[in-house]
């Protein structure tokens, strides 16, 4: 088993589309990247923390590669726009890989450049160094999933996973 963190804007989001993905074991919402031990999410929210929200991926990597992630990654999200999904703004939904080893790192970078071919602006994620990562609150974990019938489930996730659905079957489980 192998681990990749990634920050692309909500983690409801985020979380909901890897869950769906061949060979990933866990996916868990949380924080990185910031100044502050175990953060709550008011404090992450209020942007004082500098932690991004995050994903941690437990995959195995004999099902799938990290630079499978990392293609699904800058695809289901908008790594052009700094600091901001859709209508979630602020330093905390900024798009960002924590590299957990230097072949993480050198996938990364790789990735970053194929993916801007897609893109007409440039591609803000950060590649940084993982440090630690904080489990966020229970009630974020497997939000999608426990609050189906949410509005931001149906208008922000629900269209995000029919494109996974669409056009990632290859990687879907």
């Amino acid at each position: 088993m192998e681990i990749a963190t990634f920050g692309g804007g909500c983690f409801w989001c985020t979380e909901a589309i890897f869950r769906k993905i061949k060979g990933v074991e866990k996916a868990v919402s949380g924080y990185s990247g910031g100044n502050i031990d175990n953060p709550s999410y008011e404090k992450v929210s209020s942007g004082i923390s500098g932690h991004a929200e995050t994903i941690q991926i437990t995959f195995n990597k004999r099902v799938i590669k990290y630079r499978d992630l990392l293609y699904i990654f800058f695809r289901t999200h908008d790594p052009t726009t700094p600091n901001r999904q859709g209508a979630d703004v602020g330093t905390q939904y900024r798009s960002v890989i924590f590299y957990h080893n230097d072949e993480q790192k050198k996938e990364a970078k790789k990735a970053k450049l194929d993916a801007q071919k897609v893109y007409s602006g440039p591609i803000v994620t950060q590649i940084i160094p993982f440090k630690s990562f904080f489990q966020a609150e229970d009630y974020h974990q497997n939000y999608r999933a426990q609050n189906p019938e949410k509005i931001y489930c149906k208008l922000v996730i629900n269209p995000k996973l029919k494109k996974l659905q669409r056009d990632f079957k290859k990687y879907l489980a």
